[in-house]
């Protein structure tokens, strides 16, 4: 019947007029700074964690998050580190669909220069985020900072602290998301009964593997994972008895992870991540293998590409090693100095997309290089398809605007 277009096109309008007054009443005076918390807390490092380690809960309160169900996103930054989080953190607020909550971990000396930057970024419809001082328990404080990266170990006490958040990303500084946050975040998804995290393999080639090389430790798999970008459902992580080598007995998470240290931390070269190689060696169950292309790293290209998945192009760029900031991996440097660059506001063809090509045309003297079209493969959709879902939404407003 001919009425029915138009009928729809009606009960459309009525629906965005309803989103769009619950989502001004949900902000009305909101503002998208740092949740404070009690000054009265000491701040120093070493401090026990978590009503585990005697610390109150409500120092670790979980802001609200306007009614939407958030995606969690942490990251840790110490040292030097404050120019590349700021920068992955923009990566993940421009093509993200959801709302986003982040936690950062930061040195107290870094705190004010978050603070500065992200109040700057005027669109809390998007984020909102939470600075924590950076904290481990009181025995071995000052071990657990010092484990490979200072403050990386951090990580492994996400789950204890965060006690109100069910699931999480964790990434590195040196992250960068080609492809919305959203995607990442869909493999919870598919998550099986037994699964409490998710990660990539270290290695797609053995032979050119480290784990299977040189490790003195057990590791997960035939080459291992790299714990760069590790997504966890933290409410399984906590309920869950792990296996292990150093008793029958089963342990929690926070039980676990102190004898472990101490039984191999002669025997550890990547920290923290080793940790987690041994864990999920005992318990292959637990972790969720994701594709290579989701955590693309210097490894997969320096030799020759290795990692096929990225044909489709690179979803999540890892910078390790240090490669944003040095001239040997030219290629990804010019991934990150496209985004560092960027401001929010301007055209991300014009002003992200074209300069980057631009750039990758002077790397195709590296093997990285040569496959420069990978690092823009996806981006370039993501682009696109950013720019489709605004005009649509553009499109739906003006039509009701003309009923």
């Amino acid at each position: 019947m001919r009425w029915r277009p138009a009928a729809r096109l009606v009960l459309l309008c009525l629906a965005f007029g309803f989103c769009s007054l619950l989502y001004a009443f949900s902000h009305r005076g909101d503002r998208n700074t740092e949740q404070e918390t009690p000054t009265s807390l000491p701040r120093r490092v070493g401090q026990r964690t978590g009503p585990r380690y005697g610390q109150s809960e409500e120092r670790y309160k979980i802001p609200v998050n306007h009614g939407m169900e958030a995606m969690h996103l942490a990251v840790v930054a110490c040292g030097s580190r404050l120019e590349e989080t700021i920068t992955m953190l923009k990566s993940a607020v421009l093509f993200s669909r959801k709302f986003l909550q982040f936690h950062i971990f930061a040195e107290d000396s870094l705190h004010y220069d978050f603070k500065t930057t992200l109040n700057g970024w005027t669109f809390p419809e998007k984020f909102k985020y939470t600075l924590y001082p950076i904290t481990f328990p009181t025995e071995n404080a000052a071990e657990w900072k010092k484990l490979f990266k200072p403050c990386a170990s951090q990580r492994l006490f996400l789950p204890l602290i965060l006690k109100e958040v069910d699931s999480l990303l964790y990434v590195d500084t040196d992250i960068l998301f080609l492809r919305p946050f959203d995607d990442i975040w869909s493999f919870l998804n598919n998550f099986n009964a037994t699964h409490i995290a998710a990660m990539a393999p270290e290695h797609e080639e053995p032979r050119i593997g480290w784990y299977n090389r040189f490790a003195r430790h057990p590791y997960y798999g035939k080459t291992g994972i790299n714990s760069g970008v590790m997504l966890m459902n933290m409410t399984r992580m906590r309920r869950k008895h792990f296996k292990n080598d150093m008793t029958t007995s089963r342990l929690h998470w926070g039980d676990l992870l102190l004898p472990l240290f101490k039984k191999y931390k002669l025997n550890i070269t990547w920290g923290d991540q080793d940790l987690l190689n041994i864990m999920f060696s005992h318990n292959p169950e637990s972790l969720f293998v994701f594709p290579c292309q989701w955590n693309y790293r210097p490894d997969h290209c320096i030799y020759g590409s290795n990692c096929h998945e990225a044909e489709d192009g690179i979803f999540v760029l890892h910078g390790n090693r240090g490669v944003y900031h040095d001239e040997k991996q030219p290629a990804f440097r010019a991934v990150y100095e496209a985004f560092r660059n960027y401001s929010f506001g301007n055209d991300l063809i014009h002003s992200l997309l074209n300069p980057l090509e631009l750039e990758l045309q002077k790397t195709v003297h590296t093997y990285c290089g040569r496959i420069h079209n990978l690092f823009t493969k996806q981006l370039t959709k993501t682009i696109e398809d950013l720019y489709r879902r605004q005009s649509n939404v553009r499109n739906v407003f003006v039509r009701c605007e003309n009923q």
